[in-house]
């Protein structure tokens, strides 16, 4: 017999976010491929990436200036002859060998002579033929990378779960690996629901409006390290509605769009059940997006509806994401990204406030934690934040005029301008 939901599964913020880290940390991605070093950009990586060699492999200075013994500056200002130049790249053999008394031109970069402990800065010095005056003095080890002091050859650089961002990537180049072993990009099935939507070429009636929650969450399963497979639109017909599920549960993660409330039509969660759904959650106390739910169902529950064979991994998750366009973004970000990420390979991570200082005062009701669409503005340091103009979860217009969401208390009725407050970045 199918499980039926219990409608009383409705937990904190707090509550359904760890509940969801907790599965998260529980699955595996999905496979390894090769792939050249650029096209692994926005992976995660599966392999540790280690240092091929010393990093730096020779004793490098910081600045432009002489390279000297700090000893011969117990006076200042100190002449000292100029023995050489050392340029970024230099070859060993055009390298001299400091003695007491002399300096080098040296510049970023390059390798610091043998004899020299210290740099001394360009600008504390003045050049005259072959001797150079220092007005400044310097500490052994001042402005001179020692060898190794960044990694030791072997040390690891990266490891698996690692983000391959342009950091990651830099550090990929500067070991000589060309190529990198990443975990393959979970599919997520993305299926929206309603009579009341049209796909994007599809003119709508007057009172239908157009499915942008399925290219909205196919842009973010994206950005999360997925592969998007979009469902055709689910009607508010139970028939249907199974046949696309059973579709959906074919991908590794399933994002469900609408049909997750307690309406007459809203037909998700008793068909899920169908499926021996386990629900986790049926709602959480936030605003926009309370009515999001999270469960799984044994992997090949799909397929036995079509008589196919069974996955071999032991649930598919699923996610009911309330159908109007901000609730959906927002429930995205707040829920369905770290069990993609854990999909994808990548390490778990928390959910991080900043704070900023709000610009104008807020009000509205208790009761719910709320992640209002904001802007944040200001320059350097000086950060401030506002509410953006926007007229509720259906205004698709008011997160393109936002950066980020002011996280409000559920306690909090009445929050004044200048109060420090919680922000979420986007």
């Amino acid at each position: 017999m199918a499980a039926v939901p219990e409608p009383s599964l409705i937990l904190s913020f707090e509550d359904a976010r760890h509940l969801v880290e907790h599965h998260a940390a529980q699955l595996r991605p999905r496979g390894k491929e090769l792939v050249e070093l650029l096209e692994g950009a926005g992976q995660i990586l599966a392999e540790p990436v280690v240092a091929d060699r010393n990093f730096p492999p020779f004793p490098r200075a910081m600045r432009d200036g002489y390279a000297v013994q700090a000893a011969d500056l117990s006076q200042i200002p100190a002449s000292l002859e100029v023995i050489g130049e050392i340029r970024a790249g230099a070859r060993s053999d055009d390298i001299p060998t400091l003695q007491s008394g002399q300096a080098a031109a040296i510049m970023t970069g390059a390798p610091a002579p043998a004899g020299a402990d210290a740099v001394v800065m360009v600008e504390h010095t003045s050049r005259d033929a072959g001797r150079v005056q220092i007005m400044k003095p310097v500490a052994a080890g001042d402005n001179i990378v020692p060898i190794a002091s960044e990694a030791k050859r072997g040390e690891r650089l990266l490891s698996p779960g690692a983000w391959l961002d342009f950091a990651a990537i830099a550090v990929a180049v500067a070991v000589g690996r060309s190529r990198l072993l990443v975990y393959r990009k979970p599919k997520v099935a993305i299926l929206s629901t309603g009579d009341e939507i049209v796909d994007i070429d599809v003119p709508p009636a007057a009172n239908q409006i157009r499915n942008s929650n399925s290219y909205s969450l196919a842009a973010q399963v994206q950005a999360a390290g997925g592969e998007p497979v979009l469902l055709p639109i689910a009607p508010d017909e139970p028939a249907r509605l199974r046949e696309l599920i059973a579709d959906g549960l074919e991908s590794d993660l399933l994002l469900l769009a609408g049909g997750v409330s307690m309406g007459k039509y809203d037909l998700v969660e008793s068909v899920l059940a169908e499926f021996q759904a386990e629900f986790f959650f049926t709602g959480a106390q936030i605003q926009p997006g309370k009515p999001v739910l999270f469960g799984r169902v044994p992997s090949g529950a799909g397929a036995l509806a079509r008589e196919q064979p069974a996955s071999p991994q032991a649930h598919v998750y699923l996610f009911g994401l309330p159908g109007n366009p901000v609730s959906t973004m927002v429930t995205f970000e707040l829920f369905a990204r770290p069990v993609l990420e854990a999909l994808a390979g990548m390490s778990p991570r928390k959910l991080a406030f900043l704070k900023a200082r709000l610009k104008s005062e807020i009000r509205t009701k208790t009761g719910l934690k709320r992640f209002l669409p904001a802007i944040l503005s200001g320059e350097f340091e000086h950060t401030e934040v506002e509410v953006a103009p926007w007229h509720g979860s259906g205004d698709i217009a008011s997160m393109t005029r936002s950066n980020c969401y002011i996280v409000i208390p559920p306690d909090r009725d009445k929050i004044p301008a200048g109060e420090s407050v919680p922000v979420l970045m986007r």
